[in-house]
């Protein structure tokens, strides 16, 4: 196989119409479409369904759509076929291309983003070498932040001699309400220097308002460092809107790339605060890819990025976020009304995403949670996963995909009626 033939499109005779485009000509509204039943059985045609249970469990990685998963292959065979001689002659140049059109489909421009391995990687660099952060300093993070980087910003405090910052926030809560705890904390703490916001958590799906909290962080000299870990794919959104220097990213949840990718996002003017990586030189602080080092990495999943979004792209990001949430809409306007069932999330409708979380009323232990995941696999036939972490306690959490329908949601809303 010819590099230049694979790389012009595997994918492309697969995708589905653009849906944006239907939306232009005066075709349905992105909530008229989130219910036809007819379009998003094509989109789920191109994946291919878990066997044996039904999976509600999509926030730990995206499956590939076929397309995707074709173009994930084929490169596969084409590097393993072309080896070094590709890797060395023409990589770089397939990367680059990949990092653009990542920062095209956010808004950005293509030298403020890196190439990563997962979201992890890139939180993990920033925290480790940002420069600003020394005694008597102060960092935030909250419970509904993703565990291990809450550890990670503890660690880092730890190190550099500052103190650590733990905001509590309610099971359920709206814009406004985050809001103003974040605002509480920035007003309550005038030593701050850096603080980890996260999009939507990893535990409940609760979006907070980044942008809000952002802008006045900045008017205190306080860094923001934003974990989008879940909200990409999963909320339609360019990055602008949320008014932050940095911001981290997993390709391989809502955006359907391979496993083992991920971005990292540094606004021009604001590297010069985070060091470059250990053994990188970046004298004039321009090269965000210099904060990270894939070293030898999986060539096949980077050159599949664009056949992802491409496939995101065409069933329309819009109309992606509006489905998801219409399935989380199907089981927690039913849950809300169990006497025995807890529902985790949003207070209003911007702070719902695709993904929330329930457990047993008064049952908030982590022992809880694993067994009332299990007993939901064993008894019926539900795949979840149980999240720890929160103030407030464990739960399970429920993340369904494009390729989930009413009927799996009535099968939950089934087993939580007989829990």
């Amino acid at each position: 196989m010819k590099r230049r033939s694979f790389l012009s499109g595997v994918a492309a005779s697969a995708l589905l119409p653009k849906a944006g485009l239907l939306l232009a000509e005066g075709g349905p509204s992105t909530t008229e479409l989130a219910r036809d039943e007819t379009f998003w059985a094509k989109v789920a045609a191109r994946y291919d369904r878990t066997d044996g249970i039904v999976n509600l469990e999509h926030g730990y990685w995206g499956k590939m759509a076929r397309p995707v998963q074709e173009a994930y292959l084929s490169a596969t065979r084409m590097v393993n076929q072309q080896n070094s001689y590709y890797a060395r002659r023409e990589f770089d140049k397939d990367a680059l291309a990949a990092r653009d059109r990542i920062a095209g489909a956010l808004g950005v421009n293509g030298d403020e983003m890196a190439i990563t391995r997962n979201a992890s990687e890139a939180m993990h660099n920033l925290l480790r070498q940002h420069r600003g952060l020394g005694s008597g300093d102060a960092v935030l993070y909250a419970d509904v932040d993703y565990p291990n980087f809450k550890a990670t910003v503890a660690w880092l405090a730890e190190a550099r001699g500052a103190r650590s910052i733990e905001l509590k926030i309610p099971s359920r809560a709206d814009q406004d309400m985050l809001f103003t705890l974040y605002r509480d904390a920035l007003d309550a703490n005038p030593d701050l220097k850096v603080m980890l916001v996260t999009h939507v958590s990893n535990q409940h799906g609760l979006v907070l308002p980044v942008a809000r909290i952002a802008a006045e962080a900045k008017k205190r000299g306080v860094d923001v460092i934003c974990d989008s870990a879940q909200s990409w794919g999963l909320l339609d959104y360019r990055l602008p809107e949320l008014g932050v220097d940095w911001a981290v990213f997993n390709l391989h949840k809502w955006i359907g790339a391979p496993v083992g990718t991920g971005a990292l996002y540094m606004r021009r003017g604001s590297l010069e605060k985070v060091a470059p990586y250990p053994a990188m030189k970046d004298p004039e602080n321009t090269s965000t890819e210099a904060r990270v080092h894939l070293a030898t990495t999986n060539f096949a999943a980077i050159l599949a990025i664009p056949d992802a979004l491409d496939f995101h792209l065409s069933v329309g990001a819009a109309n992606k976020e509006a489905r998801l949430r219409y399935l989380r809409s199907l089981w927690t306007a039913e849950a809300l009304r169990m006497k025995h069932i807890e529902v985790l999330g949003g207070l209003d409708e911007p702070s719902w995403s695709g993904l929330a979380s329930f457990r047993r009323v008064g049952e908030s232990s982590r022992q809880d949670a694993i067994d009332l995941q299990l007993q939901m696999e064993r008894e019926f036939g539900i795949f979840t996963v149980a999240r720890h972490g929160l103030a407030s306690g464990s739960c399970v959490r429920i993340t369904p995909q494009v390729f989930n329908t009413p009927a799996d949601m009535k099968k939950l809303v089934s087993a939580l009626q007989a829990l």
